[in-house]
């Protein structure tokens, strides 16, 4: 738990003794709780946002204080690995050099792009979902989906990148059956939160999860194939863009659960 604090949130957490592939592979799979407490505080920092500007106001600017007390939550490296992914892989250098590229202090114009893009997407879908009625439901779903794409980005057979650093101490850690079982409970969850709320519905909840695993499993698969695996930075940019898909998902897409109206004698 220590490592997995430490490693997504920038809390003051002492810093584990040892870290084995045991231990590795555990804070891994602790990832998404970790995400549920995240979700809860920025959801906190939303409804007093929407509370502060009256609910009648449109929600913009409280899903931007929520965004970034996520972003000050994290201390920014999820957002840092975004940029430095983007510059890394528009570089189009050999794995090599753009792990170079990766590793500088600087950000370079394609990392700027696609850091504005995914902050505006967030921003602009949490305040749709808001104005929804669901901001605080698709917040959750967005963070913790985010966290289990970056365990399941440490599953066994997928490699690390360079021998030290963040990736190669989680990297290939978390058993496959454990990863699909985290898979499993996340669907659960997102099925249930979904069907507690009317503006969202378990099948929406699902598909955006889905959605969002699917693109971070792509943007993963393109990592790997161009970098030689998983790094810190590949983690972050993992997460950024599965929270971003889900809020999107859940902000824009209808209501996907199957229409019984024409039953006669429905009640609905």
């Amino acid at each position: 738990m220590l490592l997995a604090v430490g490693t997504f949130t920038r809390l003051p957490v002492p810093a584990p003794r040892r870290v084995t592939r045991t231990e590795a592979a555990l804070a891994m799979a602790l990832a998404p709780v970790v995400g549920l407490g995240l979700a809860l505080l920025a959801g906190a920092v939303l409804l007093a946002g929407r509370y502060w500007l009256g609910g009648d106001v449109e929600p913009v600017l409280a899903a931007a204080l929520a965004v970034a007390s996520l972003a000050w939550l994290t201390g920014g490296l999820h957002l840092d690995g975004l940029a430095d992914v983007a510059d890394g892989l528009g570089s189009r250098r050999p794995a090599q050099q753009a792990l170079e590229v990766m590793r500088r202090s600087d950000v370079g114009p394609l990392g700027v792009v696609a850091l504005v893009v995914v902050l505006v997407l967030q921003v602009a879908a949490l305040a749709r979902a808001t104005a929804l009625g669901a901001g605080t439901e698709s917040l959750v779903l967005a963070v913790v989906t985010a966290r289990a794409s970056m365990a399941l980005a440490c599953t066994r057979g997928i490699p690390a990148a360079r021998p030290d650093g963040l990736g190669a101490a989680v990297a290939g850690s978390l058993p496959r059956t454990a990863a699909a079982a985290g898979v499993l409970a996340l669907l659960a969850l997102a099925w249930l939160s979904g069907s507690r709320d009317a503006e969202v519905g378990g099948a929406r909840a699902v598909v955006a999860v889905l959605v969002g695993l699917l693109l971070a499993g792509w943007l993963l698969a393109r990592c790997v194939r161009r970098l030689g695996g998983v790094t810190g930075d590949v983690l972050g940019a993992v997460g950024e863009v599965a929270t971003t898909m889900v809020l999107v998902v859940l902000a824009g897409s209808p209501d996907l659960g199957p229409d019984w109206s024409w039953l006669p004698g429905y009640p609905g």
